[in-house]
């Protein structure tokens, strides 16, 4: 690993096993002569059967980041840097091809499932029109066959019946099923779930998240979980990346995560989730807001809001970098940052569901 000084980050080796391999991935908006970054060269691997967890804030950019890779953007955006898929790159790829690697060696589960549905038309018929637009020689019988073959596959009860339903007529956990189904109807080497419980109550979050799961190890597919919890990725995720400012600011495997953050932002992350414990002290919360696009504070982003910020913090924005272990982090103090895990409950009650 080599330091690049014209990016601020690590050049980071290729893994061997990697499926997709993100490489400075900057991401902007223009408007009018001005142009705003909300991914600020973000860098990940997802191996095959792996599931990476993303997670921060509403606006850090996770999102964007992956919709980006992806080629699903809007025509103000500037997309910078290199997305390997399999050894493939896609950024510069013309949408023709793009079109045939979506829905079929890469999948994506949006996070409204009402909005990802046509309501005209049956469940059914959805599933057989995403599964005919990869696999041309397949009949309309045998779509539908495997259509019902893919609801029962996502535990939706009596699929013969509900193959011909309309979205309407599915709960909000349902049709977040229903949309799963289509995202490995063609056997996809990687998914991307993003915000995959929204919206959806204690219990069927952990329903939809259980079929996720089950999904990825049967089949064997790359998993990448985008959320605000960190208590999802807790129980799911095999890695961790956690992103602030259109930045990834600490990547590590998901026991030393909730062990011991080497990162601020990371360690208030986990001190704002609620005890499971009665208790009368007021909720944890970060300090501040993020900052907006196009307001950037110089050095670190994460400083005017850090309780461990020094004066190097305001003028030097620092790398990701190899802390030990194998893990990374975005902060000049995170050697010297105090242990975390003895006065926090929360990461001891975290950790005891880890995977």
């Amino acid at each position: 690993m080599t330091h690049d000084k014209a990016t601020g980050t690590e050049n980071m080796a290729v893994p061997e096993a990697a499926l997709l391999t993100i490489r400075n991935l900057r991401v902007g908006f223009r408007k009018s002569s001005l142009a705003f970054e909300a991914v600020r060269g973000i860098d990940l691997d997802v191996a095959r059967g792996e599931v990476l967890g993303i997670v921060g804030e509403s606006g850090s950019g996770k999102s964007v980041g992956m919709l980006a890779a992806l080629g699903l953007t809007a025509k103000n955006t500037v997309v910078k840097g290199s997305v390997r898929f399999k050894g493939e790159e896609l950024i510069g790829k013309p949408s023709s091809e793009m079109r045939k690697i979506r829905g079929a060696r890469i999948a994506m589960i949006f996070q409204d499932p009402f909005s990802s549905l046509n309501p005209v038309l049956t469940v059914g018929a959805q599933i057989v029109e995403a599964i005919r637009l990869h696999q041309t020689t397949i009949t309309k019988k045998q779509a539908l066959a495997r259509a019902v073959e893919l609801l029962a596959l996502v535990a939706i009860p009596q699929p013969e019946r509900r193959v011909h339903q309309y979205p309407h007529e599915f709960s909000g956990g349902m049709r977040q099923r229903v949309v799963i189904a289509m995202a490995v109807a063609n056997d996809p080497d990687l998914l991307i779930a993003d915000e995959p419980t929204t919206a959806l109550d204690v219990t069927v979050q952990a329903q939809i998240l259980s079929v996720l799961r089950s999904l990825q190890e049967r089949l064997g597919l790359g998993l990448v979980l985008i959320t605000h919890d960190l208590g999802v990725l807790a129980g799911h995720a095999d890695r961790v990346a956690v992103v602030y400012s259109g930045r990834v600011v600490e990547r590590a495997d998901v026991r030393q995560l909730f062990a011991d953050p080497r990162h601020p932002y990371t360690r208030g992350l986990i001190a704002s989730i609620p005890k499971l414990e009665a208790t009368r002290e007021r909720l944890f919360s970060i300090d501040g807001a993020p900052p907006t696009l196009g307001q950037l504070p110089r050095g670190c982003a994460f400083h005017p809001r850090c309780s461990h910020a020094v004066e190097r913090c305001r003028s030097d924005d620092p790398a990701l970098r190899v802390v030990g272990n194998g893990r990374l982090s975005a902060c000049h103090l995170a050697e010297a940052l105090p242990s975390f895990g003895k006065d926090q409950p929360m990461a001891a009650e975290l950790g005891s569901v880890v995977r």
